[in-house]
């Protein structure tokens, strides 16, 4: 066995990487999580997943919002982000004694995101299938990219 010099850094390294580890599973949806028979009194967050791809011409944003009604979601555009407010309701009440696992999330959530360029907000459109809420934003004139030719001589 050999002897190891202390090195107060590597400690520190050490400290960091595991705070980093219990803040990126903090942080992770509540869904993805798995908590072992939680109770049904405990009101989970919900936090829809997105999707943001640019098609040239305009940014489009899908989120998953099940058990949502489409009269439940209100949607924000600012110059820089987008907003998702609505609300995941409960479909009957059940005692809590009744219950042998409940893992479903139920109230309402608030989803913040940033936009990588500005939209043209008035022409922005969105529809609600199958629990995915797709939104279309029109990117401004000034955003879309150029292409120039550039001749070789």
């Amino acid at each position: 066995m050999s002897i190891v010099k202390w090195s107060p850094m590597k400690e520190l390294e050490e400290m960091r990487r595991d705070m980093e580890r219990l803040f990126d599973e903090f942080f992770e949806p509540t869904r993805r999580r798995r908590r072992w028979w939680p109770k049904p009194s405990e009101v989970g967050v919900v936090v829809p997943n997105i999707d943001m791809y640019d098609r040239k011409s305009e940014i489009v944003v899908k989120a998953e919002l099940p058990g949502v009604e489409k009269e439940d979601i209100d949607i924000t555009i600012t110059k820089d982000s987008l907003t998702i407010k609505g609300e995941v309701k409960k479909e009957e009440e059940i005692k809590e004694e009744n219950y042998y696992a409940c893992e479903r999330s139920y109230g309402s959530f608030t989803r913040t995101i940033a936009l990588p360029t500005e939209v043209d907000s008035e022409k922005a459109n969105a529809t609600f299938k199958n629990g995915v809420l797709a939104i279309v934003l029109p990117k401004k004139e000034e955003a879309k990219p150029k292409e120039i030719k550039v001749e070789v001589s």
